[in-house]
């Protein structure tokens, strides 16, 4: 019987270390990284998202990165979609596929058999729904999702046209909302030989991280970024436009917000967020957790993560 090719797969809460501890364990497994974070794919967006520099990849390949435009559209089957077309190119060079973030959805549409093709696709009714909320505004088919997916209608961002318009025809064509097919489809994935591993440390630590990453990125730019790219045109109404980092500092720039308030919100939903994460993840039992607060130095760590992955191999 062949083996399955494996797939190591790096998961944690915003702040806690993924980006460079991934980097170490690539260069001593020959590994190469595909990027699991929906804000990171998106060109322009560096200091906001915390993405990693070309200095910090450290001559590692990093895939799924500057991606798409802040304009374009990005869902979970097309991850699903580029990242296992990005695993079998790094498989084919003979290297070790990793899989690194905290977008659980990425990481679900992988580690699970999600099939996102299966609802069938119906033209005429999307053109309605478009035309609807071209008329009245995304709120009335936002409050229609709503009656039938709140589960789908809470994660999906009320501007998020396509999105909605693509749950409210999931349910029209398949009699159940786009949540059931999110949540309640559990069969594992068997094309690879999954090595799950989860990041942890003491939840103050993380938070007082998270807290110095913000001030950071203020320090770095943050704002002059979100100027740059509302002056090329990209409006704060956008799905990226409304990530963590971005929304709090467009209301800054408007004057809604003194720039402590803007800092203030953004280090608290950043903590929140980082919860949800640390949520969404304690529910996958084959994840391995490592509590970096175990190990005395970061090489010790590295250390013991590249055994795991020799052992699972």
């Amino acid at each position: 019987m062949q083996k399955k090719p494996p797939l190591i797969i790096i998961v944690g809460p915003t702040a806690v270390g993924k980006t460079s501890i991934s980097v170490d364990v690539a260069k001593q497994i020959d590994g190469e990284i595909i990027s699991a974070d929906s804000m990171q794919i998106y060109r322009y967006m560096n200091i906001g998202t915390a993405k990693i520099s070309k200095s910090e990849m450290n001559g590692i390949n990093h895939y799924l990165i500057d991606e798409v435009y802040p304009v374009e559209d990005f869902s979970v089957s097309d991850f699903q979609a580029k990242a296992t077309e990005y695993i079998d190119i790094i498989l084919d060079k003979g290297k070790l596929p990793m899989i690194v973030g905290g977008t659980g959805l990425y990481v679900n549409s992988l580690v699970y058999d999600l099939d996102f093709s299966q609802a069938i696709s119906n033209w005429e009714l999307r053109d309605e729904y478009l035309k609807k909320a071209e008329k009245y505004g995304n709120e009335c088919i936002y409050e229609e999702l709503k009656k039938i997916d709140i589960e789908s209608a809470n994660r999906i961002h009320i501007n998020d046209t396509k999105r909605i318009i693509r749950a409210l025809e999931i349910y029209h064509e398949t009699g159940k909302p786009m949540s059931y097919f999110y949540k309640d489809f559990r069969k594992e994935n068997n094309k690879y030989n999954i090595i799950f591993i989860g990041l942890t440390m003491d939840r103050n630590k993380l938070y007082e991280r998270i807290n110095r990453r913000v001030d950071n990125m203020i320090e770095s730019g943050l704002i002059d970024e979100v100027k740059s790219l509302l002056a090329m045109g990209y409006s704060e109404d956008l799905v990226s436009m409304q990530g963590l980092g971005y929304k709090e500092i467009v209301q800054y720039i408007k004057g809604n917000y003194s720039l402590d308030k803007a800092i203030e919100i953004l280090k608290r939903d950043s903590r929140r967020y980082a919860k949800r994460q640390l949520t969404w993840f304690r529910r996958e039992e084959r994840i391995k957790w490592v509590n970096i607060d175990d190990y005395e130095n970061k090489s010790l760590l590295i250390d013991y993560i590249v055994k795991i992955i020799m052992e699972e191999l």
